[in-house]
């Protein structure tokens, strides 16, 4: 897997899809400076936020907005029509930006944990709350990502697609702390193997292109994701500790790509580039790698969306992504 020095986790602000690939595809070019994805673009409303987009994905379960979130419904309804018309007009944009690109190219979706804490049964309970649920969510989401991901193919045919699972609630899931509706208690946590499973059952739609899985909680499964076929794990680096020293030296001997968030993800003054990295080179002299390994091993991203920046911030944080990341290439030590 090469995806390039940089990339951008998912969102961005506004509402303009064409001005966010123009500044997607014009910030990472390709291998040189960095991987281009296609933008998240929540700030137009329900459908077009990270829940939204990935339940117009699915196929033959819809959903609808309620006062509470997101609820599985029986047919597709005016929720699930702008998901879909959302994401064409995404699509459209990216297409229109990389005519004759070829390269890594990066598509986001909501994991199967996460989209099961999130998405409401018709009893009002996440379906994270039914075993059964939680299957069917996952295959049918596996359907979905699989006619998506030939979409963008047919789209960009010199891409080489790289699927983002994003997994915020995976942690959580594990731990048994996802609350229930009444908000007093938490529903069971996921047997380990299982939630291992389900990812790996996901994550296989790639067909053998990379996979990586993006959460931005404390106390990343960096060995579960690995066993669930991750290629490359992505991160928030700000909230490591170095009791998470030893899984992420045995992630990168393994051949593990880590996306290291490194730059915040709202407006904020920016350090110069060669500080952003200095975390990352004192994490690899710590764990004595090889400096040769820096470059190659490690992409550098935002800590997470870029959704709640301003728009000038979010061009500044992704140009500073790639020149921290040349930092890191040129001077690895």
């Amino acid at each position: 897997m090469r995806p390039g020095p940089a990339t951008g986790v998912g969102s961005m602000p506004g509402e303009d899809a064409r001005e966010a690939a123009r500044t997607v595809t014009g910030t990472f070019e390709g291998p040189e400076t960095g991987m281009p994805y296609l933008a998240e673009l929540p700030a137009r409303g329900p459908g077009a936020d990270m829940i939204g987009r990935t339940a117009g994905m699915l196929v033959e379960l819809y959903a609808r907005v309620e006062p509470s979130g997101w609820r599985i419904g029986d047919r597709p309804g005016r929720d699930t029509r702008r998901a879909r018309a959302w994401l064409r007009q995404d699509l459209d944009a990216l297409e229109e930006f990389t005519q004759g690109y070829e390269g890594p190219l990066k598509v986001q979706a909501v994991g199967p944990w996460t989209l099961a804490s999130a998405l409401e049964l018709k009893n009002g309970q996440a379906a994270l709350s039914d075993a059964g649920a939680c299957r069917d969510l996952a295959g049918s989401l596996a359907e979905g990502l699989r006619a998506h991901l030939d979409d963008v193919r047919r789209r960009v045919p010199g891409a080489e697609i790289v699927l983002q699972l994003d997994e915020p609630s995976l942690v959580a899931v594990l731990r048994g702390q996802v609350k229930t509706a009444s908000g007093y208690r938490t529903h069971r946590a996921v047997d380990r193997q299982v939630a291992e499973g389900t990812l790996r059952d996901v994550a296989g739609v790639a067909d053998g292109g990379p996979v990586v899985v993006h959460t931005c909680a404390p106390d990343v499964p960096f060995a579960l994701l690995r066993r669930a076929g991750a290629a490359a794990i992505s991160f928030d680096f700000g909230i490591l500790t170095e009791r998470d020293d030893d899984v992420i030296g045995e992630a990168v001997e393994g051949g593990t790509k880590l996306f290291a968030g490194i730059v915040p993800g709202t407006d904020g003054p920016l350090s110069d580039p060669a500080g952003s990295v200095m975390g990352v080179r004192t994490l690899w002299r710590r764990l004595g790698l090889n400096p040769g390994l820096l470059a190659e091993s490690v992409t550098v991203t935002p800590t997470c969306g870029l959704a709640g920046a301003s728009p000038e911030y979010a061009r500044r944080a992704l140009a500073h992504c790639v020149q921290a990341a040349r930092s890191l290439a040129d001077n690895p030590e």
